[in-house]
């Protein structure tokens, strides 16, 4: 399973920023072990349902620790038997494009 998710809290520091909370969520997911990388917009992670949606549950509480509200966003594909997709989809666009 691969899941794309956003999390962050509905209202911003008072500078604007929620980057001590996203900060706080991507720390969880990267400490949790599951392959995984972060971009502008989602983290992504890879893993077997029940792993993953314990690192999400657990990123969300993170970001509660920041603010009352949260807004969280998640995208799955769900392939049963394929593993080490992460990566490998990317690749095969990047083989494309060569």
């Amino acid at each position: 399973m691969l899941v794309a998710f956003s999390i962050a809290p509905a209202t911003a520091d008072p500078d604007g920023s929620v980057a001590a909370a996203v900060a706080d969520a991507v720390r969880i997911v990267r400490a949790s072990g599951l392959p995984s990388e972060t971009n502008a917009m989602f983290t992504n992670v890879e893993g077997e349902w029940d792993e993953v949606m314990a690192v999400i549950k657990q990123a969300t509480d993170a970001v509660l620790a920041h603010a009352d509200r949260v807004s969280l966003v998640i995208k799955a594909d769900i392939r049963p038997g394929h593993t080490g997709q992460l990566t490998a989809k990317v690749q095969r666009v990047e083989d494309l494009l060569d």
